[in-house]
């Protein structure tokens, strides 16, 4: 068995989906304040109810993400009784929908919706490409990954290394996309 000593400092600058393969704690998808303006934005795409909020923003992320109904539920209920949400039954469930103050409250800042849906892109193409089959490939993965650090140290602070070492990289990449195209 290997030593995998590298992976709790490595998982930090690997990406958000990445460090959740390897059972270590994910960085936080939604800052403070975030899911609530998430909400708002779906919303303002047309009324859902709370587990079409849930499936949407797990999709969003490519899967990377699963909204808790511990967190989609007490923020609807806030922003209800703030007037920004309102809701109703239809077919047995609460389907909510975006007030005209909660348009505006999405309105007022429009860049921080989009941030969240750019990271979300971001964990998407983490998520798309992660399956069963890859966890056959975390010992390699783990050994580029810790010969690519050292390699780093290596070239730190020397112009001529850095340079090597970014062409060996990328050399890496385009081979392994290659692999993909064949």
């Amino acid at each position: 068995m290997k030593n995998h000593s590298w992976m709790p400092f490595a998982l930090g600058y690997m990406g958000p989906g990445l460090a959740g393969w390897f059972g270590a704690q994910r960085q936080r998808f939604f800052e403070v304040g975030e899911v609530r303006i998430a909400i708002l934005s779906l919303l303002s795409e047309g009324p859902k109810h709370g587990y079409q909020l849930m499936k949407e923003m797990g999709e969003r992320s490519g899967g990377m993400y699963q909204a808790s109904a511990g967190s989609v539920y007490p923020t609807l209920q806030q922003l209800e009784d703030e007037k920004l949400v309102e809701s109703k039954h239809e077919d047995g469930r609460r389907v909510y929908q975006l007030t005209a103050a909660g348009r505006a409250e999405l309105e007022s800042d429009p860049e921080s919706a989009r941030r969240i849906w750019e990271r979300a892109e971001s964990w998407d193409d983490w998520g798309r490409n992660y399956g069963p089959e890859v966890m056959a490939m975390f010992g390699p993965l783990g050994e580029l990954i810790k010969a690519s650090f050292r390699a780093a140290k290596w070239a730190a602070a020397k112009p001529e290394r850095e340079d090597r070492l970014r062409a060996v990289l990328s050399r890496t990449c385009r081979d392994l996309e290659q692999l993909v195209k064949k």
